[in-house]
């Protein structure tokens, strides 16, 4: 069996005494996993580095073998990513939540907006919508989407100021106010009601991050990626 693709690279990790397994992020075919025979010598080792592009072409006797892969660079962003400590940090901030995805399940939603945001010089506004919105949708792709819809009390579609821990879904402020010590606060962004402030985005990120913890993190006993913390202290409060 044989393809070909374009892919991100979100993992490595070293295999015998000069093999690499290679995981790639593609738009077709979601997370998939190769090795690369003799990735960790010199011709390789500005290539294969997470957050860089790449043109692969997989091959395997069968479909469900982990199968090997010929790289060809496309976009080697790693080490202007190393320049910037925000970028750094999205970067491993993107490939840790892609890593999340089930392997070759197809989201290229998700790889299309991580590409956008690793590409993108943008103001720490306009990259903290882009990420808020991004791990909304990453729950929704891992089935555990918010829904922001209406009202879970009243059924109304405006004035949705608040979400249910329990429920995921929004509130609106009416009849939210007597609760709202209990809700989370939905930011106007997210619903494409209104722009950003830094205070939106701590709520914003306050919010997914509730989620992921109870749904991805706690339920696969792993730790938050730690470079969340930083990537949206410099968001939030960007020097």
């Amino acid at each position: 069996m044989q393809w070909s693709s374009e892919g991100l690279i979100i993992g490595t990790r070293r295999h015998g005494e000069n093999a690499m397994i290679l995981e790639v992020m593609t738009p077709d075919r979601g997370r998939h996993l190769g090795l690369v025979r003799g990735g960790r010598s010199r011709r390789y080792a500005a290539v294969l580095q997470p957050g860089n592009s790449v043109l692969i072409t997989w091959r395997a006797r069968l479909d469900e073998h982990l199968g090997t892969y010929q790289v060809e660079a496309k976009t080697l962003r790693a080490a202007a990513l190393m320049e910037s400590r925000r970028r750094l940090y999205l970067s491993q901030l993107l490939c840790e939540h892609l890593r999340l995805l089930p392997e070759r399940d197809p989201h290229e939603r998700l790889y299309l907006e991580a590409l956008a945001m690793l590409d993108n010089e943008a103001d720490p506004l306009t990259l903290g919508r882009a990420l808020a919105r991004f791990e909304l949708r990453l729950l929704d792709d891992l089935g555990f989407g918010l829904d922001l819809t209406s009202c879970a009390a009243t059924g109304v579609t405006h004035d949705l100021r608040f979400v249910s821990p329990r429920s995921a879904r929004a509130v609106s402020a009416e009849a939210g106010k007597p609760y709202a010590d209990r809700l989370l606060p939905l930011p106007a962004f997210l619903t494409g009601a209104g722009d950003a402030e830094p205070g939106d985005l701590a709520e914003a990120f306050r919010l997914t991050g509730h989620f992921l913890a109870v749904h991805i993190w706690q339920a696969r006993d792993i730790s938050p990626p730690a470079t969340r913390d930083h990537l949206i202290s410099r968001l939030v409060e960007p020097v």
